[in-house]
């Protein structure tokens, strides 16, 4: 899925799921801005690692949660993009910065919570907006969400909230951008293994019990998640918008005895 001339802003991609979609499509072509919030250190090593090779990457600092530091971000973009290409156009927006506070509705604070929907949800729609007169016709939108938005769990409800809002928001801008020919869709991952929930996975049981639910019988790798990502960014789906696609291996649809 060639992306040779295409240009992509990956929010969140000094780590985890969003640095294994920055590297998947650098590998595809395309030239990729690495935001990131604050670990600098892992977002140079990810353009090292893009760089290293052949493919081309840099990376600009923000926190998504702010919309000041956003526009800050995108100021920097354009410099950073007429140096390079002369031009302020680009073609991929993924929007996959995200924290996962645990908030429950019994004990969780309103910082807290004000801060999962900032970055959550705020974050991605004034960085759409921001995106909108850089963001070429025939462009990409890829909100990163998670399966949890279907299928959301006590312990981190604010964020399961947070993720609905986002599949909302994909709908409609949908709706308002084919006019431009840009697709807009969700991508949902399932429990993918990453640094942000090691302490959850080391637990045995907790994995397997997991795996025993998945039809593919494991936890996802952020690789996995990256070929989706690379799928929606590419020119095979311009006739796919509007659309959650869930990469979770078929959580729920193993049968039981299933092995």
């Amino acid at each position: 899925m060639g992306l040779e001339g295409k240009i992509a802003v990956v929010t969140g991609a000094s780590r985890g799921i969003g640095r294994a979609i920055a590297l998947r499509l650098a590998r595809d072509g395309a030239l990729v801005c690495v935001n990131y919030r604050s670990n600098a250190e892992a977002a140079h090593s990810a353009v090292a690692e893009v760089e290293a090779a052949g493919g081309e990457a840099f990376a600009l600092p923000a926190d998504v949660g702010s919309v000041e530091q956003l526009g800050r971000f995108f100021e920097a973009l354009d410099a950073e993009l007429d140096a390079r290409r002369g031009d302020r156009g680009f073609d991929i927006l993924v929007n996959n910065a995200g924290v996962a506070d645990v908030v429950t509705v019994e004990s969780g604070t309103e910082e807290a919570f004000d801060r999962v929907f900032a970055t959550n949800v705020k974050g991605p729609f004034f960085a759409v907006r921001h995106a909108l007169p850089r963001l070429r016709d025939g462009g990409r939108v890829i909100n990163v969400s998670s399966n949890l938005s279907r299928n959301p769990m006590p312990l981190a409800m604010a964020y399961c909230m947070t993720k609905a809002a986002l599949d909302n928001f994909t709908v409609g801008l949908a709706g308002e951008l084919g006019r431009r020919g840009i697709t807009v869709n969700t991508l949902a991952p399932g429990l993918t293994a990453t640094d942000l929930n090691a302490a959850f996975r080391d637990d045995p049981k907790v994995v397997e019990a997991y795996s025993a639910m998945t039809a593919l019988g494991r936890v996802g790798k952020v690789e996995d998640i990256a070929r989706a990502a690379a799928f929606l960014a590419s020119d095979d789906s311009a006739w796919v918008t509007g659309q959650y696609l869930e990469a979770s291996g078929g959580l729920g649809l193993a049968r039981p005895g299933q092995s």
